[in-house]
């Protein structure tokens, strides 16, 4: 046990797996990347979420329609 070339021996076994390990790993983080950029490009195909601004231009067209509807229809508001 006190002979160098273990302790050499083992901790160029021990890097080795390391390197294994960290090989493997980044290996299904770029697999995981592609799986998520896959999932945006079909995403992208479908009608793009409407920025904050455009909501709430929509929200305030949306309840001018309603007054002209309810002052068109007779009702006070």
């Amino acid at each position: 046990m006190t002979d160098p070339d273990f302790y050499v021996t083992m901790a160029g076994a021990g890097l080795t797996g390391l390197g294994m390990v960290v090989v493997a790993g980044l290996s299904g983080w770029r697999g995981w990347l592609a799986l998520k950029r896959e999932a945006l490009v079909q995403k992208g195909d479908e009608a793009p979420v409407p920025s904050a601004g455009a909501r709430i231009e929509i929200a305030d067209l949306r309840e001018r329609i309603r007054k002209l509807e309810a002052i068109a229809a007779g009702v006070d508001l």
